[in-house]
């Protein structure tokens, strides 16, 4: 499944990001960022509630295909400059992360 496939299945917002052609190989649901860092894949898509500038640079590190940013929170302006300059697709939506989750589980989407 592509990340474009996945934007188009949840109705998500995109904040930022080109490449939505990018595989995701599973997901991953924390607000933990040090648990994120250790515990995603690579190429996985983020669930979290949290829209701040640690979020784009855990993303960049653990190699993730995107983030979705759940609950009706809305990533600050640092989070959104730091992911249109480093190419990181962002998403958000009103859905509350376990809805989000269970979507894409239901898309087949593993965890990682």
């Amino acid at each position: 499944m592509t990340v474009q496939e996945i934007i188009s299945a949840l109705a998500l917002t995109v904040i930022t990001g080109e490449n939505f052609e990018q595989p995701v190989s599973g997901g991953y649901v924390s607000d933990l960022l040090s648990n994120v860092m250790g515990q995603a894949g690579s190429d996985n898509v983020w669930i979290t509630m949290q829209g701040h500038q640690n979020v784009v640079a855990v993303s960049l590190l653990a190699g993730l295909a995107a983030v979705i940013i759940a609950g009706g929170v809305k990533p600050d302006e640092g989070a959104i400059n730091k992911a249109k300059a480093e190419g990181l697709i962002v998403l958000t939506t009103e859905l509350p992360a376990y809805e989000v989750v269970g979507q894409l589980y239901a898309l087949g989407i593993r965890g990682a």
